[in-house]
Formats: structure tokens, C-alpha cells, sequence
């Protein structure tokens, strides 16, 4: 990954994991508009932070296989830790959906010790940043695995999931219509159970689709 005149260039040169195989090459370019200086403490000593660097942002994608190339609306965030999620969290949902003038984001996370966090933003395409009143928390249907979900949404829409994305025994992630302040939006959901991630049952389903350096092992 490298910055180059004002964009993100994503290189790829991978494999791919059962049950399909093969090569996966090309590149992704993310153009944002502007860059954000939020970073959001998900946890009270900082351990854990969210860092929404472009929730609005151009993309093109050109893989090396048929039907693999097109451009479009995307964004571009990432979390970091000095500690492993589940020592930390028990479950989270996060959000983020395109507006007529920018995003929104929605985060609620909860923690092993009881405690919750409950944040929302909307996202300038100049990258300005203002907290909001969040709507109510609204669940709608389990993933496949049935991970609990929710999101926010106006009083009395329903959110529905539009197409899944990916779909884990711990971890859901889909493309969502919820309903912000009167408007119709779809973007992208995601939930995360760190209690079934914990499961010695679970976490070694994880070697099947990650690869690891020689010699590593599960704790």
C-alpha cells in the first residue's frame, strides 16, 4: 500500500482461500476528497481505535480477472490495538452509509466488563467531522450464523440486509438499507461476536482461510 499524488494504491498479489483457489493480482486505487483527523478511543486507556481516514472516497478496482474491473463510491478506515479484541470486547456493530452530502457512521461496541460505547458521525466530503444524535438501535435478521445484528435507523424503519458480503460463525458482513434522518440509504454492516471468536471450538476455523508463517500456533 503506498500514497501517490493524493491517492491510496492497493497492490495485490495473493491467493486465494478454499473453496476457490488461484491467484488473486491487480490494483486498488481509493481517491479521497479529503482526509479525516478523527480517531475514535474504543476502549478508556486507548488500547483500542477506530480511524476513519476517508468515509468518503472514489475507487477503482482492476483485478486481473474477467469482470473484475469497475470504479465507484467507497471508503477507506482501519482499526489498531495494542491488545487482542477479545480480551477486550464481547460484541460490536459498526456502520457506514453514503448521504446526500457526505456519510454517516454509526459504532456500538460492548465490553467484557459491561460497559458500552455508543457513537455516531456524519462525514463531510471535506473531511470535517461532526458527532450526531444517534438514532434508535434497531435489530433486524440474524446473519446465516446467526451473529446477532443491529443498527441504527429512524423510529419505526426496520433495516434489512440487501446482499451478504461475508459470513463467518463470529463475524457478519453485508451491504444494509437503514433510514437516517429521512433518508433511504444502503451501506455497509458489519457484526462481530468476540465471544464465539473466543471458542476453542472457533478460533482454529480461522487457520482454513488465513494463511501463517511457519511454526505458528494457536495459544
Amino acid at each position: 500500500m503506498r500514497w501517490q499524488n493524493g491517492q491510496l494504491v492497493v497492490e495485490i498479489d495473493e491467493r486465494g482461500a478454499p473453496p476457490v483457489p488461484g491467484r488473486v493480482r491487480g490494483t486498488v486505487t481509493v481517491t479521497p476528497p479529503a482526509l479525516t483527523g478523527v480517531e475514535l478511543p474504543l476502549t478508556a486507556d486507548g488500547a483500542h481505535v477506530w480511524r476513519p481516514f476517508a468515509p468518503t472516497a472514489g475507487i477503482e478496482v482492476a483485478l486481473e480477472a474477467e469482470g473484475w474491473q469497475w470504479d465507484g463510491h467507497g471508503y477507506f478506515d482501519a482499526n489498531f490495538g495494542t491488545r487482542a479484541l477479545e480480551e477486550d470486547f464481547s460484541h460490536w456493530t459498526w456502520g457506514r452509509f453514503p448521504t446526500a452530502d457526505g456519510a454517516t457512521c454509526f459504532y456500538d461496541v460492548e465490553r467484557r466488563d459491561g460497559s458500552r460505547l455508543a457513537q455516531g458521525f456524519r462525514f463531510s466530503p471535506d473531511g470535517a467531522a461532526e458527532p450526531m444524535a444517534l438514532p434508535p438501535k434497531t435489530g433486524f435478521r440474524r446473519s446465516l450464523w446467526a451473529v446477532r445484528r443491529e443498527t441504527r435507523a429512524d423510529a419505526g424503519y426496520l433495516p434489512q440486509q440487501v446482499m451478504n458480503l461475508l459470513d463467518a460463525p463470529f463475524y457478519s458482513r453485508s451491504m444494509v438499507r437503514t433510514r437516517i434522518e429521512g433518508q433511504e440509504t444502503t451501506g455497509i454492516h458489519e457484526a462481530l461476536d468476540l465471544v464465539r471468536f473466543r471458542s476453542p471450538l472457533i478460533k482454529p476455523m480461522l487457520a482454513l482461510r488465513v494463511p501463517r508463517r511457519a511454526g505458528w500456533a494457536f495459544d
